[in-house]
């Protein structure tokens, strides 16, 4: 077997085995190089420059450490890792913050893969010995091995949380990955985690919560995805439905350029602002105890946050573009289907831990719903989106700029 071998910052050297190699080098997960992982957290952290190729290669890693854990058959061991290695071919530019667009204009998300596939990686996967339709079903969840890329435990995550602390710096992010792959046991009807297990899989929780208000859903980040959305909105009104699937296929220089020069002067601005890091600032910033959660359980789509910004504005007296409403959804309960082997029983993983009750409440306490808009329009847009948006209006104490 011919093995090449790449230096990885947060795993160290990784070998890429022989029957990926040519996958490795396809344009279609080259692409990954260009594509930040992070979004615009780059924005907040400096360092936040790491792409989605990087984290491909060590969810690759994570996988075949799995495999091999699990003991699977040459042919499984394959599909896990080609998976692993082409997860996140489907993402748009700048990672999850086109998503939305995806859903709107696609109706896809970044795992429904199928579509990239087919056109550019089929060929590649059926030389690597890799049925293609099999591949795209454990990417999409719909697989009995899908739970080693897409699991309560799985590597992607694992991957992303090592990685994602190590460029931003944050502290929040350790993960005893292998040691935790090392104490999982694959039964037929499921994965079951071995005792001693248990506070490595403890720290991946509690490392979930913490990167979320740290990183993932730090205000600025969001400010930058909410420019760039509305920017790409704006853009995409002017192009007919082939043109906005190869807008949302390009990589975040080829995006940014065509948005740096759109038809569209409200695309060109606020990718402007972007470039140069002229953001909107917090209008309002609520907690779920300043509104009523039920409303936005499921959050809003792009379509209902521009509506909602269209009447904010309207009240405030300001243009619709001048204003950016960012709901997302209430974060779900941690119920992990994982148990833990002991030596005399089988039991549910919550049992052992109580600590998930307290990461739940936590992460409901961690989300905001937020108003953006231009810093001279702060106080105006400030009235009208409480009441718009029946928001109990926070106190001096509470808010936050």
């Amino acid at each position: 077997m011919n093995l090449k071998i790449i230096k990885d910052p947060v795993h160290g050297y990784i070998e890429v085995e022989d029957f990926t190699l040519r996958l490795l080098d396809s344009p279609v997960l080259q692409r990954l190089r260009y594509i930040r992982q992070l979004g615009f957290s780059f924005l907040v952290y400096p360092g936040a420059n790491h792409t989605r190729f990087e984290h491909s290669l060590g969810t690759m890693f994570l996988a075949g450490v799995a495999s091999r854990r699990f003991q699977l058959p040459e042919d499984e061991h394959r599909l896990v890792v080609a998976a692993a290695l082409l997860h996140d071919i489907g993402h748009g530019p700048f990672s999850h913050a086109s998503e939305p667009l995806m859903e709107q204009y696609l109706h896809r998300t970044h795992d429904e893969i199928d579509p990239v596939v087919e056109e550019y990686a089929g060929d590649l996967l059926g030389a690597a010995g890799v049925d293609p339709k099999e591949l795209c079903a454990v990417v999409k969840g719909n697989h009995p091995l899908s739970s080693i890329i897409h699991g309560d435990f799985d590597v992607d995550r694992m991957d992303y949380l090592l990685r994602d602390a190590y460029y931003t710096g944050a502290p929040y992010g350790t993960v005893d990955a292998q040691r935790l792959i090392r104490h999982l046991i694959r039964y037929p009807d499921g994965t079951v985690l071995d005792e001693n297990g248990v506070n490595a899989a403890e720290s991946l929780l509690i490392a979930r919560t913490l990167m979320r208000p740290t990183v993932y859903y730090h205000h600025v980040s969001r400010i930058g995805e909410s420019m760039f959305q509305l920017a790409a909105l704006e853009h995409c009104a002017g192009l007919d439905d082939d043109s906005v699937r190869q807008f949302l296929r390009m990589d975040d220089a080829g995006c940014t350029h065509a948005l740096r020069t759109s038809p569209s002067a409200v695309a060109r601005d606020l990718t402007l602002r972007l470039y140069e890091r002229r953001l909107y600032k917090r209008a309002v910033y609520a907690g779920s105890d300043q509104v009523n959660t039920v409303v936005y359980q499921d959050g809003l789509s792009l379509e209902q946050s521009r509506e909602f910004a269209a009447r904010i504005a309207g009240q405030a007296g300001v243009r619709p573009e001048e204003v950016l409403v960012d709901i997302p959804p209430i974060p779900r309960e941690m119920s992990l289907g994982v148990r833990v082997q002991s030596r005399n029983a089988v039991t549910n993983f919550e049992e052992l831990s109580p600590r998930i009750r307290t990461l739940n409440m936590t992460r409901r306490e961690q989300w905001r719903l937020a108003v953006y808009t231009l810093p001279e329009y702060r106080e105006t847009v400030t009235d009208a989106a409480c009441e718009v948006l029946h928001i109990q209006k926070p106190t001096r104490q509470d808010t936050l700029f």
